[in-house]
């Protein structure tokens, strides 16, 4: 799983709500290559906070370039041996983001979910509500798709989340080596696509199989994303269907492992 192994791509876009308002996007999301090893982030910005779409863009821009640095130099340790160096760097990405943005730091409140993509392993690390889905492998001929593990919710009587500012924030984000060299479609997202992608609109399991399906194959085919393509994800993304379940901002990041002829 080299770096230049996955065909990567993605993009965040305005909920309805601020659309009406004439309001940015508070999603962020990039991705780097680095050596052997891919990058990749996304970010929701707090929309009660005044700051947000530029702490979510600030984040992820943190992530990509120091994770791409550090994990470089890890590529060709076990999964397992890079945990606490990567986990160290997410700390870091935390402390740096509060040094930027100063005393008013939870202006920019901001949630973030990073996957590293090295030579057969990946990490995955987050705080807030984003969230990943692996494609691997299959069963039965049927390609297997898995919602890796969040963060509790800070409370079951609300819909609020940890951010990269919050001072619960190393306590309650998650570090996850993982060694499947089987995976060979990643998906990330910010919570504004959990009802379609996760199955809450009535679907059954975690993942709502025909969504992940549909976004990550539209990736395989051989060579560099179309135009065409990168407007109909936008089309997606702003379509009334996906409005309909959520009519918050959007992001979605996909990686593809490109077959070797």
């Amino acid at each position: 799983m080299n770096a230049t192994d996955w065909q990567v791509h993605g993009m965040s876009v305005e909920g309805y709500r601020h659309r009406r308002a004439d309001m940015p996007c508070q999603d962020w999301c990039g991705h780097r290559r680095v050596g052997p090893v891919t990058v990749l982030a996304v970010a929701d910005g707090a929309g009660s906070r005044p700051r947000s779409d530029d702490g979510s863009r600030l984040a992820v821009q943190l992530a990509v370039d120091h994770f791409g640095h550090r994990a470089a130099a890890l590529a060709d340790r076990d999964a397992t041996e890079a945990h606490d160096p990567l986990r160290d760097t997410f700390l870091k990405v935390r402390e740096e983001f509060k040094a930027e943005t100063g005393p008013d730091c939870g202006d920019f409140a901001t949630t973030l979910t990073v996957v590293v993509l090295a030579p057969g392993w990946l990490m995955y690390l987050t705080v807030g509500d984003g969230f990943v889905v692996l494609r691997s492998g299959t069963e039965d001929g049927v390609r297997q798709y898995h919602l890796l593990p969040q963060p509790d919710a800070v409370s079951e009587y609300s819909n609020e989340t940890v951010f990269l500012t919050s001072d619960e924030a190393p306590a309650r984000m998650i570090a996850l080596p993982v060694y499947d060299p089987w995976v060979d479609g990643v998906l990330l997202s910010t919570d504004g696509l959990a009802q379609a992608a996760l199955g809450r609109s009535g679907g059954e399991g975690p993942v709502n199989v025909s969504f992940a399906d549909a976004v990550l194959r539209s990736l395989d085919t051989p060579g560099p994303v179309s135009e065409s393509a990168h407007e109909g994800l936008a089309t997606l993304l702003r379509s009334d269907r996906l409005t309909a379940l959520n009519a918050d901002d959007k992001t979605l990041l996909r990686a593809v492992r490109r077959r070797r002829s």
